[in-house]
């Protein structure tokens, strides 16, 4: 082999080397458990998601079988959050990318984007989100969520008047609604980022910005 095809050769092993590390480090940490391995514990917490679900534990549930008490509990939540906010559950997918763009989880994304614009968020939202921006137009409802989430997540209060504003539109029951939801879905975040949890093949990570 020539000087110069041997140095490209060592220059592709050279970047290749840390993507396969990368990718058996997410095998290693808390790979998918088989159902035939499930201790009772595991087994009857699978079989009450499926009950619930109608589906075996999938995503962020998988490494969260690890502890099926808090994968019970985090099941639960997720069925009122997920499902009967009341914010609706359109007004909540914005929530939902604006938590998985906070903590670039890109399985969170992966999965929450295309049911986002299904519900009816529009595609520029989402893009303006997914690139760290905020969105040029958005309904009142939409700024009214926004501002709170991006408060929240980013300061770690809500100020009076965003508050306010949400309280008047939602409630004092959708307000708390509406902290849940990027409480849990933070949650899930944390759990998927410590796991190192791969998106599918056909998946596109989120882009990377300065932390």
């Amino acid at each position: 082999m020539n000087p110069f095809r041997r140095a490209l050769t060592l220059a592709a092993f050279s970047l290749a080397l840390p993507l396969a590390t990368a990718a058996a480090q997410a095998q290693d940490r808390l790979p998918t458990i088989p159902p035939k391995d499930y201790s009772p514990e595991q087994k009857q917490a699978a079989e009450a998601f499926a009950q619930a679900r109608g589906k075996p534990p999938f995503g962020p549930f998988e490494p969260l079988m690890y502890s099926p008490e808090v994968m019970t509990l985090a099941r639960s939540m997720g069925d009122y959050l997920r499902f009967k906010p009341k914010i609706g559950t359109t007004i909540s997918e914005l929530v939902i990318l604006m938590t998985a763009r906070r903590w670039t989880q890109d399985y969170e994304w992966y999965v929450h984007a295309p049911i986002a614009e299904k519900a009816g968020i529009a595609p520029e939202i989402i893009a303006a989100i997914r690139d760290g921006r905020r969105p040029a137009k958005m309904s009142d409802d939409e700024t009214i969520v926004y501002d709170f989430t991006a408060e929240l997540q980013d300061t770690k209060r809500v100020s009076d008047a965003t508050f306010a504003r949400a309280e008047a539109r939602f409630g004092k029951p959708g307000v708390v609604d509406l902290a849940a939801i990027s409480g849990y879905y933070t949650f899930l975040a944390m759990e998927l980022n410590a796991a190192r949890y791969a998106i599918p093949a056909d998946g596109k990570p989120l882009p990377r910005l300065p932390e």
